[in-house]
């Protein structure tokens, strides 16, 4: 594999462009390569079994998880996170208090990470009857948010509640539906619930005044 490198002019123009909207849910620079935390989980060779090095290999232009010994790159990419904003016939929306770190304590709204053999949008479907009993379906997409520092982006479904019983789990210690001018704002757990939920009641309930800043503390 082979990776053209850009030049100075098209980097310049590329960053003029800025980091997008998912960028709102991170706090540090882009650029930084794989998080020294992730590649210290990610130490031998799958081929050979050398430990790995962190690098710059021939043919590509960023530091890379590098065998020294037969040569092979472990690609380390973010992980995706599938959520929802379910949605009630009153119109409110269903959160939960996490019953697990990070974030105990705290409010989020339902979703985990995407498994290999599934859908976006089973994932999203089954992590929220997982965490709190009801079942919904996925609609639009309220927004992409990416989260460098615990190497994830997290998507955010609106979804309509379709069935099921709102009951806690090990993951939820409450699933409450709130208006969309009662959210608990200062208690939300992560940036990318924050902005995925700010998101969607600015699009939803225009009229509601949201919080101008992250009230929270962030886990990762």
């Amino acid at each position: 594999m082979s990776e053209r490198p850009l030049d100075d002019d098209e980097i310049r123009q590329m960053a003029a462009l800025g980091r997008g909207p998912d960028g709102r849910s991170t706090d540090i620079a882009s650029g930084r390569g794989v998080p020294r935390w992730l590649a210290a989980m990610t130490r031998f060779c799958s081929r050979c079994g050398s430990a790995l090095a962190l690098a710059t290999p021939p043919d590509e232009n960023r530091e890379r998880l590098a065998c020294p010994s037969c040569g092979h790159i472990t690609y380390v990419n973010p992980r995706l996170v599938v959520t929802t904003i379910p949605v009630n016939d009153a119109g409110e929306v269903v959160l939960i208090r996490r019953g697990i770190a990070p974030g105990y304590g705290s409010w989020a709204q339902p979703g985990g990470f995407l498994e290999i053999d599934e859908t976006v949008s089973e994932a999203a479907i089954r992590e929220t009857l997982e965490e709190t009993g009801l079942l919904v379906q996925p609609g639009e997409l309220v927004g992409l948010y990416s989260r460098l520092e615990a190497a994830v982006v997290t998507l955010v479904f609106e979804a309509r509640v379709v069935g099921g019983e709102a009951r806690p789990c090990a993951e939820s210690l409450e699933v409450v539906a709130f208006r969309a001018d009662a959210i608990p704002w200062p208690e939300i757990a992560f940036k990318t619930s924050w902005w995925g939920i700010h998101d969607w009641v600015a699009r939803r309930h225009p009229e509601v005044a949201l919080p101008s800043s992250f009230l929270g503390r962030e886990m990762l």
